[in-house]
């Protein structure tokens, strides 16, 4: 299967359209009225310049039962089928007898810079229909819709504080016979894709985001803006149905301090590229609340766990030795794994005099002389107190350190979430990026605040149980939504699936501000080829463009980084030949690919032009890595010195 292209959208600066602007720019009215008698009225929602390919939202109000559902159609075919929206308070049930008030209409247009993510530079543009509604009590809410060319996306805003929140009545049909690739709920987002029907998957509780293939669209169940104001959800399937609903995984209630705008909850909608490339969880978030962003350096990492485990986390020599091979690299992190505060003869419990004791400022003193710095691991249980951030986050700021990868969270309880919303703006203030393990997943958080450099949240590198079908869904699932810390590159792991170019694919692949390494220097060094192409490969992106595809069977991703194009491919499954469009701008360019040979990892070229097909052969659970340069004389490599 290929997927197509679409282009991008014109940049534009911030801004909200005046009301008054509205019906000149064809959005829509702007206000409507209650419906005149009639027992169901619909409103539609369309995106900016009525694009053909753009999803279409439908509202359908049932004015005697005073209820309202959403669906999302494409090319005139329903990808979403009429699905429940209301939210239950204690003091007031607004998922019926609601009175309609009128409608409002505006476009939303935004520019916003990235840290990480697909692309750096975010063009943003959206049409925003506010529904007001009454309930029975005179409790007044807002669903308010938005939709874009990528996806649908919907939120309640209540006007007041009426109690704590018990319920959302929120539910997505899809047909029953879709594509569905989903992973069941687990509290630290670690479970595999698994590919099902929509009807035929258990009836069971799955995490957000979910896949559908719906007719020649795709849908990507998603939510953003998530924060301590609400609670972290799962869908609940309904055996034998399309039906998926929207519960709290973890509170039974969510307490509320005055109005509510609730997480967005967002469909991402579109051929595959569409939603591969989606923007649109970001989109939603909140704008960043860091305004000086000059310190935040994302950048790969020799990841030190599987490499060492618990001896490196402990050494301060093994340690120097990771940092001269990432230096030699041109790597700009080491980062340093459980250990290295805990006492020595008792694994796992911490050292009371660890500020005085560690030898990690020496590292990073050693470090620094070489031109790399140092990550280092603290459990979540060491930051869960305002005293004990006070300690160790300037601590470890004063010492030079440059990040922290915060383990063992294990919650979306809205408790939790409120303490990400403490840990974030205390990480800001002491400069410290921040890896989330244990974590939730991505939800908006790198837009707001884009220190956030990835967040674990998958069935990852470290499992002993991959499958080559998950790890080829990820792309289209996962991380969709964010940067995601699959650590790979663990070429020494006998458990993994993958060939070694389709590993080697997977720092282009997969998409993380931290790209953590998890090999040792052995495993690279008996691999030049890999160590030749790590050492050149980035992981801050211009542009990210899916070129083939087929969720759980097959990707070929290409990135771009200044001039220069990094692909990735990688199958499940038996040999075959993959036939990649080659669907880079207008030139002719050299290609430089690595896949699998008879006797290891082999690199050759190829001159392509913009057009032309790449066919590769590849093994059994295997792939390419490739960089891409522009065509000149004389040219002899893509590589740009370390």
């Amino acid at each position: 299967m290929t997927v197509r292209r679409r282009g991008r959208t014109t940049p534009t600066v911030r801004r909200w359209l005046p009301l008054a602007l509205i019906g000149v720019l064809g959005v829509g009215p702007v206000v409507s009225t209650a419906p005149a008698q009639a027992d169901v009225v619909t409103w539609t929602v369309d995106a900016p310049g009525h694009r053909p390919d753009a999803p279409q939202a439908e509202l359908r109000y049932d004015s005697d039962a005073g209820s309202v559902s959403l669906s999302v159609s494409r090319h005139g075919q329903t990808v979403l089928e009429p699905s429940p929206v209301g939210i239950v308070t204690e003091h007031a049930d607004l998922s019926g007898g609601l009175d309609f008030l009128g409608r409002t209409d505006r476009e939303v247009v935004e520019a916003y810079s990235m840290t990480v993510g697909k692309r750096r530079e975010q063009d943003v543009e959206m049409t925003e229909s506010r529904f007001a509604f009454e309930g029975a009590d005179g409790a007044r809410i807002d669903l308010v819709v938005r939709a874009s060319r990528d996806g649908v996306a919907y939120r309640y805003a209540l006007h007041d504080d009426y109690g704590p929140v018990l319920s959302e009545t929120s539910a997505f049909n899809v047909p029953v016979d879709a594509s569905a690739w989903l992973a069941r709920w687990r509290r630290d987002y670690e479970n595999p894709f698994i590919e099902y029907t929509a009807g035929s998957a258990p009836a069971t509780n799955f995490q957000v985001p979910a896949l559908f293939e719906v007719g020649d669209s795709y849908l990507l169940l998603a939510e953003s803006d998530l924060d301590g104001g609400y609670t972290g959800p799962e869908l609940t399937h309904q055996s034998g149905t399309g039906t998926y609903r929207l519960d709290f995984a973890w509170d039974d209630e969510v307490q509320v301090d005055g109005p509510l705008d609730t997480p967005w909850r967002v469909m991402i909608t579109g051929d595959l590229a569409t939603v591969t490339e989606s923007t649109l969880v970001n989109d939603l978030a909140s704008p960043s609340r860091i305004s000086d962003t000059s310190w935040i350096r994302p950048g790969n990492v020799l990841w030190t766990w599987l490499a060492g485990g618990r001896a490196a986390g402990q050494s301060l020599e093994i340690q120097k030795g990771y940092v001269d091979y990432a230096a030699a690299r041109g790597w700009p992190y080491v980062a340093v794994d459980a250990g290295w505060y805990f006492l020595p003869d008792q694994w796992d419990v911490t050292d009371p005099n660890w500020q005085t004791n560690s030898w990690i400022p020496d590292l990073v003193d050693y470090a620094h002389a070489r031109g790399v710095d140092i990550i280092v691991w603290i459990h979540f249980r060491d930051l869960d107190t305002p005293e004990e951030r006070a300690q160790w986050l300037p601590t470890l700021h004063e010492w030079g350190v440059k990040g922290v990868k915060i383990d063992f969270m294990d919650s979306e309880s809205q408790e939790r979430l409120r303490w990400y919303d403490q840990i974030l703006p205390a990480t800001a203030a002491n400069h410290l990026l921040v890896n989330f393990h244990g974590s939730t997943v991505p939800k908006g958080i790198q837009r707001t605040w884009p220190h956030v450099m990835t967040m674990e949240g998958v069935h990852g590198g470290e499992k002993s149980s991959l499958t080559t079908s998950h790890i080829t869904a990820l792309p289209f699932t996962r991380n969709v939504i964010g940067s995601m810390d699959y650590t790979p590159m663990a070429f020494h792991r006998a458990s993994r699936p993958t060939s070694d170019a389709h590993e080697l694919a997977l720092s282009v692949i997969f998409e993380s501000g931290l790209q953590n390494f998890a090999g040792t220097p052995e495993s690279y060094d008996a691999r030049p080829e890999a160590v030749r192409f790590l050492e050149q490969v980035p992981n801050v992106w211009d542009q990210t463009l899916l070129l083939a595809g087929d969720p759980a069977d097959h990707v070929v991703m290409a990135r771009r980084s200044g001039s220069r194009w990094f692909i990735g491919a990688g199958v499940s499954g038996p040999a075959r030949t993959l036939n990649v469009p080659f669907d880079l701008p207008d030139d002719r360019w050299l290609v430089e690919l690595v896949r699998d040979g008879a006797g290891g990892l082999v690199r050759e070229q190829r001159l392509m032009d913009a057009g032309d097909t790449l066919s590769v052969d590849v093994v059994a659970e295997g792939g390419f890595a490739a960089v891409a340069c522009k065509w000149r004389a004389n040219l002899e490599s893509c590589d740009r010195p370390v």
